[in-house]
């Protein structure tokens, strides 16, 4: 082969790469977007047993459902009912969703309810540590929003979206027309 014709497919490949590789942009309290597993019900499956379920796949299509509804088109009550349809309230990811659609709906009330249920489900749920700091600075808490940073610090470090995303929520003045 040539050359020039070396050169050619290089360009073409690193071209068709470029144009199928997935935009990276900035998302200032970037969501959850991998469906988590169903929390386990009854007995546990065999580790033999690689492929996932049809309700695992249920699951996960409806999970993927449900995020496009609250960040794509931001219709965030079609989105619980969407999620409390999936029938794993006890999944911190589902549970978390549930309740930043809440906040996003301004009922502070029901959003504060699940995201101490995301918590109870897993304490490690740094998306929920995430969220549930942003809405207690929403709400001027800024000791409790100073609390979730440090616990996301303990999960994962200060270098992670969700820890900068939370600090820089912090760090902007009260009353500055917050909206996460």
């Amino acid at each position: 082969m040539s050359r020039l014709a070396i050169r050619l497919l290089t360009l073409a490949a690193f071209s068709m790469a470029l144009a199928t590789a997935p935009v990276i942009t900035s998302v200032y309290a970037a969501p959850d977007s991998d469906a988590p597993a169903p929390p386990a019900k009854g007995k546990k499956k065999k580790s033999s047993q690689a492929a996932p379920s049809s309700e695992y796949a249920a699951f996960a299509s409806g999970y993927r459902t449900a995020y496009a509804t609250i960040y794509d088109h931001h219709d965030y009550a079609s989105a619980i009912a969407q999620l409390q349809a999936l029938g794993h309230d006890d999944s911190a990811a589902v549970a978390n969703l549930i309740g930043y659609s809440y906040r996003k709906l301004g009922d502070y009330k029901l959003s504060q309810v699940w995201y101490e249920r995301a918590l109870r489900a897993d304490p490690s749920h740094v998306k929920t540590w995430q969220y549930y700091g942003l809405w207690q600075v929403e709400q001027g808490n800024r000791e409790q929003a100073q609390y979730h940073l440090n616990r996301i610090a303990q999960l994962v470090g200060t270098n992670s979206e969700e820890y900068r995303s939370l600090a820089e929520a912090i760090d902007k003045p009260p009353g500055t027309g917050l909206v996460y």
